[in-house]
């Protein structure tokens, strides 16, 4: 099965300082059929003016990672955290039995992110946060995050949750067969580009939700920037 949510259907949420959409169920935005991929709760697309952002709130029991596209975003919690995370870099947050945190863009452009959040596979564990930077060069997507078992020697940021985030630039004409595990389920977004997955077209900032298919097989139309999750379902 291969849904795309394109882009233009996406839940809104606009104020002074926040362009926001939303494509799963999220604040006021709420769609029955729109609530999540596996254990994938949320996918936001924002965009944050510059000298604004998210003030100290709390969170709990979640896996949140941080996508950062254009510019850079400015993280500060609780536990004493700080850091500046730029484009193309991820930063990632345990939730676990509670952190307050806020996330401020302290550039001279708009910051633009994914903030995606994932089920922890288990309750209470320690909160913490990391952020680290990842080569740009060499084909195909890179692991950034995960918390599978296959995965605990790769060079990623570790997630409490049966998740793995990987990303990368395609260029034009450009071809990726990601193998999906059984039982697992697979949503991917070209933050820039149009690509072609399982023969089916999505364009710059749809959603892609994969399942029931033993392959992700990716065509880069023209170059295009992909961010995929392998979640369980």
């Amino acid at each position: 099965m291969i849904h795309v949510q394109p882009f233009s259907r996406l839940g809104r949420f606009t104020n002074d300082w926040l362009n926001a959409r939303h494509h799963f169920s999220f604040g006021s935005y709420h769609d029955p059929r729109r609530m999540g991929v596996g254990g994938l709760r949320v996918w936001n697309d924002d965009e944050i003016a510059p000298g604004t952002g998210f003030d100290p709130h709390p969170h709990r029991d979640m896996e949140i990672i941080t996508y950062v596209r254009d510019g850079a975003i400015t993280h500060r919690d609780n536990l004493g955290n700080e850091g500046r995370t730029e484009a193309g870099d991820i930063q990632v947050m345990h939730a676990g039995t509670g952190i307050v945190h806020a996330e401020y863009n302290l550039e001279r452009t708009p910051t633009r992110l994914f903030q995606i959040w994932i089920m922890p596979n288990r309750q209470g564990v320690a909160p913490g946060w990391g952020t680290k930077r990842f080569p740009r060069q060499g084909a195909g997507l890179a692991l950034l995050a995960s918390g599978r078992e296959s995965d605990k020697t790769a060079d990623a940021l570790p997630l409490h949750a049966d998740a793995a985030l990987y990303a990368g630039t395609l260029k034009a004409g450009e071809t990726v067969r990601y193998a999906l595990g059984a039982g697992r389920v697979a949503y991917l977004v070209p933050a820039s580009g149009r690509v072609t997955v399982n023969e089916v077209a999505a364009g710059t900032r749809d959603g892609v939700a994969v399942a029931g298919e033993p392959f992700v097989d990716l065509v880069a139309d023209e170059e295009a920037e992909i961010v995929l999750v392998d979640v369980a379902e």
